[in-house]
């Protein structure tokens, strides 16, 4: 399965979803490949970060040619997860074309709502040549026990991409692990760890498969 986070916007937390995912699936054994396709490498420089190697690779690819190269890279892989960039639409396309699905992260911002509707239109467009992909949202950065959590929901029904059961919430650990580690190795039973479960037990739900 390829899976791409992509938004247009920056500070959704593309690269923290794709790195605690990429752990998730990788935990239960598959090999995983996270392609970093963002310019500004973030999660290449968190793997650099890393005292031990992590569960999956990391490949940098910040370009337009995702869909093309990526068939030969990931034939050693049984799953990968595609951290794309903001702003940079001919990236962010390349790995939309390439997924099986795109989860597109939306903070409670109105302005994460509003930045949607490009990301939803590129997804329109490679589903008119790959009717196979499929797409939806998730709440990240969702702060706990607000009406903006909800409302944010409510407002992503304009849409016709389903919106993913589990929201991300916004905790300390999910920060701290930006210097090289996961919550799910810094917290394995805390609360951010069970989020990230419950996000893949989504996806698989999703894409109508049992099991990594």
């Amino acid at each position: 399965m390829i899976i791409c986070f992509s938004s247009l916007k920056g500070g959704c937390g593309k690269t923290s979803l794709s790195i605690h995912l990429a752990h998730e699936i990788a935990k239960s054994g598959p090999r995983v490949l996270l392609i970093d396709a963002d310019p500004q490498g973030s999660a290449s420089d968190w793997n650099a970060s890393r005292e031990d190697k992590p569960l999956f690779s990391v490949i940098g690819m910040a370009q337009p040619t995702i869909h093309r190269d990526l068939p030969d890279l990931a034939k050693d892989y049984d799953h990968v997860v595609i951290d794309s960039p903001p702003r940079v639409a001919k990236i962010a396309r390349s790995g939309i074309i390439a997924s099986n699905l795109v989860l597109i992260p939306v903070t409670p911002s109105s302005y994460d709502v509003w930045a949607a509707d490009e990301t939803v239109e590129i997804i329109g467009e490679a589903q008119l040549t790959r009717p196979d992909i499929k797409g939806a949202f998730v709440v990240n950065r969702k702060i706990v026990n607000t009406s903006i959590g909800r409302e944010v929901a409510t407002a992503l029904k304009e849409y016709d991409l389903p919106l993913l059961k589990t929201a991300i919430n916004q905790r300390v650990v999910i920060s701290e692990a930006s210097n090289g580690s996961t919550a799910q190795e810094l917290e394995p039973t805390g609360k951010a760890a069970n989020e990230i479960r419950l996000m893949a037990l989504d996806i698989l739900r999703l894409m109508e498969v049992e099991q990594w």
